[in-house]
Order: structure tokens, then C-alpha cells, then sequence
């Protein structure tokens, strides 16, 4: 059985090994080492990378109690190797997995909420609870989180033995009984849990809760700590700054500028909008009424006011069309009249045209795919 360096010192990030077997699977090796610090899968911890000599080390994964690494190429057996496992990406799992632990605890401590769920990627950390927790809550639990951070309490691990087990509190995903190792932060939370940890938790350096959503009568939040808080903190700064410079505004004072902005948005839409509706009132008022179809492009128009154009124009002729859009997305239409029943009438031209739609018989709204070529040669040809 592989000896495990990780339980024996987390922070293990070069080790010297012997190569046990190497077998070749679905076009990749299968490489078994005496010992190893590369922590397999599990327990919600992504598998550890890195090298193994000259070779690459893909993904790690155990196995009837070998820890399998997944390489890129062979080595030889009985080959005496060093191993050297991807740091940066390892001590970031960890920094977010302890944090993890830490959010959990003082959740289950003030509520007695269980974690019932647990994903950690490259995204960050996805908790779910069983139970709802407000968002004035988690932003008091992210404080206190913060502050077990600062304090830096030691981090340990225990295995008790089996009769000792009933005794002890703990938090588990699973019955266990046998082989259960506990990581217990000190004053903070105690857990069973198989993945490498820091060593205290100062090693953190901050622990984020950036969003929480209501799953049936529970919480799922997702939560960033470590080198990965500091990278999505240096982002959203980077964005602050660049919208800051773009309203002129202090980022103090940057929602207060956006309202400004909203709000002159608006005044000038409901603007526009009046000026186009004195557009397509003037541009009907000019025609003449026809016993034929009225056919209408206007492309800046929307769907109220492609309905506006069309009522309006359905008082001069048998039916108004109105179109908005282009070749390349297609067309919104609606097609309006005084004098027929348009029911028929648009199912005829959604065959015709590729089109989708319907609705009263004075009124049908809908899209279709065709070009203006083709609308425009259906409605010359419109019995």
C-alpha cells in the first residue's frame, strides 16, 4: 500500500520514491509509487498535479488503497524517482478547503445547519446547506470566518480509535466507524474529512462569500478564500477603476453616478419614443387609403411601436404588415386590420416565410426567417 506523505506533512512539496508498476490504460500510464505526496481525488479535493521525474502527472486517483498517478508517459519499476507536486495549485486547494471548513463549522455552531453538499473548482467553493441563512447572517459568518483567519489558530488532525468515536463530536457527511481521521480547527469546528489542510489559519489570508442563492429550504453559497479571494479582489478593483473613470466619479460615489445615468436613459427613451410616435402618426396621416395591403419596413422600431404603425395604418387599407429587423436575424412583424380575418391569413405567410406566430383575428404578431426579397415578393403575390 502507498505510504502517504500528505497525512504526514501537508506542506510536503518534493519527495524521492520508488516506482512500484507502471501499466498503460486508455493511452495513458498508470504509475503506483512506494510513497507519495500527489493527493488523489476525494473528499470533494480536486486530485493533486505535477511531475514524477521528466513526466507529467495528469490527475491522481486511489485505488484499493494505492494512490494512482496518471501520467504522460512511463517509468520504469524498481526506477528510483523525484517527485515534485504543482505547489501553487495544491496549498490554493487547501487555503479554500480549510476555509470551507471553517464557514461550515460557525454555520452548523449558530444555526445547526448541515453541509450537504460540496464542489471546489476553479471557480471556487459551491456549499449547500439544509437549512435557509439570510444574507445578513453570512455577511456577519464571513466576518467572524475572517476573524478565526486573524486570530491564526492551529489546525490539526486526529485518528481516533473506534470506541472513542461515540463520544466525540464531529461533523460528517457519512456514518463512519472505522479509519475516521478528524480535522479540527481549533475553537472553530471539528470534521471528518480525508484532504491536506493548512497548518494554521492565518495561511488563508482572507475568505470571501460572494454569492448566496435559496435551494428548496436550503442555502447554496459560493465562496472564494486565499490566493483566489485576492485574484477576484484584484479584478472587481481593476473593473471599479475602469468604470469609475468612465462615469467621472469617485468609486465611492460610483452607484449615485450610475442612478444619474439610468435615469437621463430613461428620459431620453421616453423622448424618443414620444418623437417616433409623432413619426409613424405623420407617416400614415400622408397615405392614401388603398382596397389592397399596406407593407411597412422600419427596422429601428419595436414591437410596440411596430403595433402602433400597424393599427394605425389598418384604418387606410385590407391589411397593414409591418416588419422590423434585418436579413441575417430575421424579422418581428405584425400584421393588423379593420376589415380582415387574419388568422388564415398568417398562417398562409409563416408557411410561405419560415415564419412563427399569431393571435387575434385583427391583430398577429410573430418572427420569421426570410429575407426582405422574399417577404416583399409574398406580399406582391398575396391573393
Amino acid at each position: 500500500m502507498t505510504r502517504k506523505l500528505y497525512y504526514e506533512d501537508s506542506h510536503i512539496k518534493e519527495f524521492d520514491a520508488v516506482v512500484r508498476s507502471c501499466a498503460e490504460r486508455d493511452g495513458a500510464f498508470e504509475i503506483v509509487l512506494d510513497k507519495t505526496a500527489f493527493f488523489p481525488e476525494g473528499g470533494g479535493n480536486p486530485a493533486d498535479t505535477g511531475t514524477i521525474g521528466d513526466v507529467n502527472v495528469l490527475y491522481t486517483f486511489e485505488r484499493g488503497g494505492e494512490v494512482i498517478h496518471r501520467c504522460g508517459a512511463p517509468l520504469e519499476p524498481g526506477e528510483p524517482v523525484h517527485g515534485q507536486i504543482d505547489w501553487e495549485k495544491r496549498f490554493s486547494n487547501m487555503q479554500n478547503h480549510t476555509a470551507e471548513h471553517i464557514v461550515s463549522g460557525l454555520v452548523h455552531r449558530r444555526r445547526g445547519f448541515d453541509n450537504v453538499g460540496f464542489h471546489m473548482g476553479a471557480e471556487g467553493i459551491v456549499v449547500d446547506f439544509d437549512g435557509f441563512v439570510d444574507d445578513q447572517e453570512l455577511s456577519d459568518i464571513e466576518r467572524e470566518a475572517n476573524e478565526v483567519v486573524w486570530r491564526n489558530v492551529p489546525v490539526t488532525t486526529s485518528y481516533p480509535a473506534p470506541e472513542e468515536l461515540p463520544g466525540l463530536v464531529y461533523r460528517s457527511k457519512l456514518d463512519l466507524t472505522e479509519n475516521v481521521r478528524l480535522v479540527t480547527i481549533e475553537g472553530v469546528d471539528v470534521c471528518a474529512c480525508c484532504a491536506p489542510h493548512v497548518k494554521r489559519t492565518g495561511e488563508i489570508g482572507a475568505i470571501k462569500i460572494c454569492e448566496a442563492v435559496r435551494r428548496k429550504s436550503g442555502v447554496r453559497i459560493r465562496m472564494l478564500a486565499g490566493d483566489r479571494a485576492y485574484e477576484d479582489y484584484r479584478k472587481r478593483a481593476e473593473s471599479a477603476a475602469a468604470i469609475s473613470a468612465l462615469l467621472s466619479a469617485p468609486q465611492d460615489d460610483m452607484a449615485p453616478a450610475v442612478e444619474r445615468l439610468l435615469a437621463e436613459r430613461d428620459a431620453l427613451a421616453y423622448k424618443l419614443g414620444g418623437l417616433k410616435r409623432k413619426m409613424i402618426r405623420q407617416e400614415v396621416d400622408i397615405i392614401e387609403k388603398a382596397e389592397g395591403d399596406l407593407l411597412f419596413f422600419e427596422p429601428e422600431l419595436d414591437g410596440k411601436e411596430l403595433q402602433l404603425l400597424a393599427n394605425a395604418a389598418a384604418e387606410k387599407c385590407a391589411v397593414a404588415a409591418a416588419f422590423s429587423g434585418d436579413n441575417g436575424a430575421g424579422y418581428r412583424y405584425v400584421l393588423a386590420s379593420q376589415k380582415t380575418d387574419l388568422r388564415p391569413v398568417v398562417r398562409d405567410m409563416n408557411a410561405a416565410l419560415q415564419g412563427r406566430g399569431g393571435g387575434r383575428p385583427e391583430l398577429v404578431t410573430g418572427t420569421v426567417k426570410a429575407a426582405r426579397e422574399e417577404i416583399e415578393r409574398y406580399w406582391r403575390r398575396r391573393p
